[in-house]
């Protein structure tokens, strides 16, 4: 179980006909000087380090607007660690396997790999894949854009968590033959903001040959924003965060008292701060997530609805896909998509009245609460990944599908096929408290079921460049598309209707 690499050596463990290895350093600590800058290489260590424990999750809270990872895992800047579980067993032949990464999710504020620990033990052990779980910067830390705030031998840079997700993939490039992995079959694949970094990555230049494969789960792909606005949301966290530290000497307007707060303050202290910020965003900015990738006009040039159109994007197969319902579980606590009234009018504020017309139309009572979440889910999620799906589909493989499978438990909520629900079941997450509640009415077999065939799906995308024989390939003639339910089926263009009301109402995206 000790695995040599680049780094130094290693030490992992057996479980449950895999072999793990957990908090490997992936680049070096972003503390101190390092904090807002890009991804730097690791300190080789010597001796045999120790991988049988995760490491620290990126700072972070349990309570606010999405819950976070468990009080009991450490938080630190110090977070950018990968987990590598192959299976047991050699390939056969001694060949080597197909590589899965995988990037969590969480609004990129929250989350991290450690979340389920027993997250890819079952593709490992069953499909054979190396798979692999990174951490990244989450908040202000990675996802603002504070360059404005740069001092001479101070620079601030932007973009940093998604220069960390390509820091992990070069290391996996440099390194995962060690532990049995093809560099040469690498899948990237996410869900959520993990979504928007696969299919934000499939356009940013440095990524480019790292990995073969894609696959984007609930992608909110249009939530790239231009340096513009992110600035504005890097001042307006500046001013939250000047008052939460409440020093008397502080001038928050002055660059230089910006910059060395910004560099000095407590992590869990940032954390506080983008808790507010992405509590006003939905608000000040209807529509809009200030957490997110910017276009900086180098590390990610274009826009990438805009690079998929022009084929810019990486050419490698892709499937690509969303919930039934995406924005029903938007509905309570997790408040940042534009369910109210407010935030529909600001949507509808600068569309043709005809369009309009198009859109209330596919959603009776708007701006009612179901059909209000409706909406909200599909502006965000669904049609920009339809998008994605027709562009990136005239110049390479694309695949599209529909998760539509619930239990009863969840039907009963009301979430139905939910935004997230189709990790569960990927993921075989039945021991997790929410996953045992959202089968404790029944329907746990169904989902089970469902799950293992969509692992068979992204396995065999991972080994041949093909998710199987019985999906048809998506293009914009028919838009067949792959609906995992209780009984799988191919649809050709489902939600036609919407689509062209879409088409109308959004001609941006």
């Amino acid at each position: 179980m000790i695995v040599e690499f680049d780094g130094g050596a290693i030490r992992g463990r057996r479980r449950r006909g895999t072999r793990q290895w957990r908090g490997i350093p992936y680049a070096a600590a972003p503390v101190g000087d390092l904090r807002f800058r890009a991804s730097a290489a690791p300190a080789p260590w010597g001796g045999i380090r120790d991988a049988a424990a995760f490491g620290p999750v990126a700072p972070q809270h349990r309570r606010g607007q999405f819950l976070g990872a468990e009080e009991h895992l450490e938080r630190s800047e110090d977070c950018l660690h990968l987990n590598v579980t192959a299976p047991d067993a050699d390939g056969e032949d001694g060949g080597l396997r197909p590589v899965m990464v995988f990037v969590h999710g969480g609004a990129y504020s929250v989350g991290s790999a450690a979340e389920y620990p027993r997250q890819g033990e079952r593709m490992a052990r069953e499909h054979g894949v190396v798979y692999v779980g990174i951490d990244y910067r989450l908040g202000a830390l990675g996802w603002l854009d504070f360059r404005a705030y740069s001092r001479p031998g101070h620079p601030f840079e932007v973009n940093l968590g998604l220069r960390d997700q390509v820091a992990a993939l070069e290391w996996v490039r440099r390194n995962i033959r060690a532990f049995g992995g093809d560099p040469d079959r690498v899948t990237l694949f996410g869900e959520s903001s993990g979504g928007n970094s696969v299919t934000t990555l499939l356009t940013v230049p440095a990524a480019e040959g790292l990995f073969s494969r894609a696959i984007a789960q609930s992608s909110p792909a249009n939530a790239v924003y231009a340096p513009e606005i992110a600035q504005k949301w890097a001042a307006e966290y500046v001013r939250i965060l000047a008052r939460l530290v409440d020093d008397d000497d502080l001038d928050s307007e002055a660059p230089e008292d910006a910059a060395a707060m910004l560099r000095s303050t407590d992590p869990m202290r940032l954390a506080d701060a983008t808790t507010e910020l992405t509590v006003r965003t939905p608000d000040e900015n209807p529509g809009t997530i200030a957490l997110a990738p910017v276009i900086d006009g180098d590390f990610l040039p274009h826009r990438p609805l805009d690079a998929f159109r022009d084929g810019l994007a990486h050419r490698v197969p892709l499937v690509i896909g969303t919930n039934d319902r995406e924005g029903s579980l938007f509905e309570g606590r997790i408040d940042i998509l534009p369910t109210t009234k407010p935030r529909i009018r600001a949507i509808f504020a600068n569309t043709a009245k005809r369009s309009r017309k198009a859109i209330k139309a596919r959603y009776p009572g708007l701006p009612e609460r179901r059909a209000a979440a409706d909406f909200a889910g599909d502006f965000t999620f669904w049609f920009p990944s339809v998008k994605v799906a027709e562009r990136h589909s005239r110049y390479a493989p694309t695949w599209c599908y529909r998760f539509d499978a619930a239990p009863r438990a969840a039907r009963w909520l009301g979430l139905d096929a939910t935004h997230g629900l189709e990790l569960f079941a990927l993921f075989e997450k039945f021991d997790t408290p929410v996953g045992a509640g959202l089968t404790l009415l029944g329907g746990r077999r169904m989902f089970r079921a469902v799950g293992r065939r969509m692992q068979a799906h992204w396995a065999g995308l991972a080994a041949s460049g093909a998710p199987g024989p019985d999906w048809p390939r998506y293009d914009e003639g028919d838009r067949r598309t792959l609906v995992f339910d209780a009984v799988d089926r191919v649809v050709a263009d489902p939600r036609r209707k919407k689509r062209r009301a879409w088409q109308e109402f959004v001609p941006h995206v």
